[in-house]
């Protein structure tokens, strides 16, 4: 499909309101942004992820979880179908009119699926300190390609990504690897007063998009026992981005960026390829 058909899909799907409630709320649903065989083509990238996972993937869910939850990050060179999603869909041209950005680079792609019956929680967070990358123009795609129940989804502070920065710490142990110790205030108990919060979510179907920035407070709830919930992220960054290497390992890690892409730079690497506005099948580092 040709730019000029993708950016009218985007444009039909992110209207101006919706652009605006974006930049108010920091999330915002896109309601069936992708078309059933982009769906279908996620749905089956992401099984052979699943089948064969690579050295990043991580099991998120505990021993005792009856329930299965796995992560894997950064597949996109390797798996075709999640790279021609990325690069021949109406997602970059959605984000360009979401950040109000002119260029749109992609970050990475996370994979994240909860089994039937996992009940592990996904606990509030937000997504940049985790990250090497400083400034405001970014958004993150929550894909399902499964229904998922308002329990299950993602949901948001809304207003949260105006900031401050909060401290990131490990899901699991709550240990805090990333910045010091005391650096950044921690995150406030949000689920000992929900009604305290402007809390918001979506019921999502395959087709629904979630968009949300980076730096969003957000969570997730596990999922019932008759429920499977696949779900294909993608990260974009736009004009004002730049790299901002960090002394620890950051959560994706980005070996060996720091050796040619000087703090303060624009995300100009092969690893970031430049997705919009010369989307065309082809992905260009520059």
């Amino acid at each position: 499909m040709s730019p000029p058909d993708l950016n009218a899909r985007a444009e039909r799907v992110v209207t101006p309101e919706l652009a605006a409630a974006f930049a108010r709320d920091g999330a915002v649903c896109l309601r069936q942004l992708l078309n059933a065989d982009e769906v279908a083509l996620l749905r089956a990238g992401i099984d052979a992820n699943i089948a064969t996972p690579s050295p990043r993937a991580k099991v998120a869910s505990r021993p005792d979880d009856p329930g299965f939850f796995i992560e894997d990050f950064c597949n996109w060179q390797d798996n075709a179908a999640y790279r021609d999603v990325i690069t021949q869909s109406p997602l970059a041209a959605a984000a360009a009119r979401l950040m109000g950005s002119q260029q749109v680079r992609l970050y990475h792609d996370h994979m994240l699926t909860k089994e039937p019956g996992t009940r592990q929680k996904t606990p509030w967070h937000q997504d940049q300190p985790y990250y090497n990358i400083d400034g405001q123009q970014n958004v993150s795609f929550w894909i399902p390609v499964d229904p998922v129940a308002r329990p299950s989804t993602l949901e948001f502070v809304a207003g949260s990504h105006r900031g401050p920065w909060l401290m990131p710490r490990t899901f699991m142990d709550h240990q805090a690897k990333w910045f010091p110790e005391g650096s950044l205030a921690d995150l406030p108990d949000i689920e000992a007063d929900r009604n305290a919060f402007p809390i918001v979510g979506w019921a999502v179907a395959p087709g629904d998009v979630i968009a949300f920035h980076m730096l969003s407070l957000h969570a997730a709830g596990g999922v019932a026992g008759g429920a499977r919930r696949r779900v294909f992220s993608v990260r974009m960054l736009g004009d004002d981005i730049t790299h901002a290497p960090r002394s620890w390992v950051t959560s994706p890690p980005f070996p060996g960026l720091a050796d040619r892409l000087p703090a303060g730079v624009p995300m100009q690497d092969a690893l970031f390829p430049l997705l919009w506005p010369t989307l065309d099948g082809a992905l260009n580092a520059t």
